[in-house]
């Protein structure tokens, strides 16, 4: 992963730079240079910003009690998750993180590397963008890179299905706990192959313990 090259942003790979704006305001041109987006290997120092971006998000579209419910757990993924069983990915514009995805381990018996992708966040004003899609096509490739053989997640159909996930039933791929939304379980392989099956029992890293989630 490379390193920071400038002032403008704390985290590494960048896009190219998408130029200059001149803007009047109040009797005075206002010149500023939009900043590159950065998408990004992220530690567990930025915590608190991924914090904020999924309690905002979530709030914006789910309520206030779910804003804070989907921060938590981002906030318990990144603290209470060992480092061989979690990735952090972010999109980032100059400091600030406007977009998160965190990929944690799934044990299956037959010890295939698999990776649930959950929760996944970009700032309200930034949708629209394709900045989610560029975000997850960026983390799966990076996991991949790591010897990650599956990637499951589980959520809206219609929007993971743009970034190469399929729909799949339990007994194909077990879940860890009974699903309230089975359309939603979905996966993709990232060796080429055709998806396996992974029977269970599989257990979640322990911040997923809690039926709620699932």
């Amino acid at each position: 992963m490379s390193q920071p090259t400038d002032n403008h942003c704390q985290y590494g790979v960048q896009r190219p730079n998408l130029g200059w704006e001149i803007r009047y305001n109040g009797g005075t041109f206002v010149v500023t240079q939009d900043l590159p987006m950065h998408y990004t290997l992220a530690d567990k120092s930025a915590i608190e910003a991924i914090k904020t971006l999924f309690c905002q998000t979530f709030t914006d579209s789910e309520g206030e009690a779910e804003g804070q419910l989907i921060g938590q757990l981002a906030s318990d993924l990144i603290e209470q998750t060992h480092n061989d069983d979690l990735f952090i990915y972010i999109a980032a514009e100059g400091e600030a993180v406007v977009g998160a995805i965190l990929f944690t381990r799934l044990h299956y018996p037959c010890g295939t590397p698999v990776f649930v992708m959950a929760p996944v966040a970009v700032a309200t004003s930034y949708h629209g963008q394709g900045i989610g899609q560029a975000l997850i096509a960026f983390g799966l490739q990076e996991i991949k890179a790591q010897g990650v053989e599956v990637a499951v997640t589980y959520g809206d159909p219609n929007f993971y299905h743009k970034t190469g996930f399929v729909p799949v039933d339990t007994q194909t791929i077990a879940a860890p706990y009974s699903l309230q939304f089975p359309h939603g379980w979905q996966a993709q392989s990232l060796t080429g192959e055709a998806l396996p099956v992974l029977k269970g029992p599989v257990t979640c890293v322990a911040a997923f313990c809690d039926p709620q989630f699932w």
